[in-house]
């Protein structure tokens, strides 16, 4: 009889596991973008079986702005068994991840359906907060690639209430290869990370939404051919979207600029955090038509986010002169794209006309959500 192995462990580990590292031999490549810039550290060599797709993603590096780079620090970092914060691992590591979402979103546009590396595995999926986007794109892609998406709920676990979170992690980690949460409270996905002795995805939390920014990125890297070097403006709440860019700032250099109204910053530490690590220019603005001059990226916001709802009247009141309309593109300039993460209050944050324009790439960024998710799946399974 086969050998039925568990993951169900009676106390905590904090240890990091050792996955192997990753590689994928089809080969696949974007096509590579128009701008023929490159962004780092990614490099798909085109093969004969798709001569026409190509994306070569380059990023410089300097030894002024690298972490350190010891054999056990550079180990650690790559090898964490969570995906929690994007800061929680080193360049390198985010760019492998990013290469391996380029590969797979190209192997799954080219119709292959027979790259199965999560069969026979399963995912339990803890929604606190309900989600169109989360629920469907991570099911979605697990189903892609073999694996089996188990749904719970805000109802089926009350995590924290009905059972404690350390208990819930111990008794998924038994049922489940890698679990996912998207939560309130940030210390909830923390805890279910202790705890757990499987993988564990920040799904989002109040605090941070990593795997949002990490498909946004790929995003950029496809419409414009790199990260490093670009200006990426928020206009809008400093919520926990500018929580994980300011995180994603502390390891890939960019310009970044959050400009919101005056009591709605991001959290001071996360802001000194970033702008400590010395990989990136951050600037927090209380004038969005000054900030966004020379973008290359404008992103926005629902300005009243889901547990916010009531204060949604007063929050319009504060944020009038922070909609993205047709005049604050037009002072960004006609290379500047336009983002949301989804859903988006047309009307409010942002008009019909920017969020339908030529320029916005809002609808393959969501698409993204998948693709990002599925190489992050990928490299804490050791895939």
């Amino acid at each position: 009889m086969a050998a039925i192995s568990c993951h169900c462990s009676p106390i905590a580990s904090d240890k990091v596991l050792h996955s192997s590292s990753l590689s994928f031999s089809s080969g696949l490549n974007l096509l590579r973008p128009a701008s023929g810039n490159k962004f780092s550290g990614i490099s798909v060599s085109s093969p004969a079986c798709f001569p026409a797709l190509r994306l070569r993603v380059s990023c410089q590096t300097s030894s002024a702005t690298s972490p350190p780079a010891s054999a056990a620090y550079v180990r650690a970092k790559s090898e964490l068994k969570d995906f929690l914060h994007i800061s929680d691992f080193d360049k390198a590591t985010i760019l492998k991840i990013l290469e391996r979402a380029v590969e797979v979103k190209a192997l799954l546009k080219s119709g292959e359906r027979t790259y199965l590396p999560f069969k026979g595995k399963t995912m339990a999926m803890i929604f606190a907060k309900p989600s169109m986007r989360t629920r469907v794109s991570f099911e979605s892609g697990f189903s892609l690639l073999g694996g089996h998406a188990i749904y719970l709920g805000p109802d089926d676990i009350q995590m924290g209430k009905r059972e404690e979170t350390r208990d819930v992690a111990r008794v998924l980690s038994c049922y489940n290869d890698i679990i996912m949460a998207r939560v309130f409270a940030h210390q909830d996905i923390l805890d279910l990370a202790k705890h757990a002795s499987v993988p564990v995805v920040n799904g989002l939390t109040d605090y941070n939404h990593p795997c949002q920014i990490m498909a946004d990125v790929l995003t950029i890297i496809e419409h414009i051919g790199q990260l490093e070097g670009t200006k990426v403006i928020y206009v809008g709440d400093g919520n926990n979207i500018v929580h994980s860019w300011l995180l994603m700032a502390s390891v890939i250099p960019f310009h970044f600029v959050c400009a919101c109204p005056k009591g709605f910053e991001p959290d001071e530490k996360t802001v000194e955090k970033a702008r400590q690590a010395g990989i990136s220019k951050i600037e927090i603005t209380n004038d969005p038509k000054e900030a966004v001059r020379g973008a290359d990226v404008v992103y926005s916001d629902v300005w009243a986010s889901m547990g916010q709802k009531e204060e949604a009247a007063h929050r319009r009141k504060v944020f009038q002169g922070f909609q993205v309309d047709g005049n604050l593109m037009k002072l960004a300039g006609s290379k500047a794209h336009f983002m949301h993460c989804l859903p988006a209050e047309r009307g409010v944050e942002v008009t019909d006309e920017v969020i339908e324009a030529p320029n916005s790439i809002v609808f393959p960024q969501a698409e993204n959500r998948m693709h990002a998710q599925n190489a992050i799946m990928l490299h804490l399974l050791g895939n």
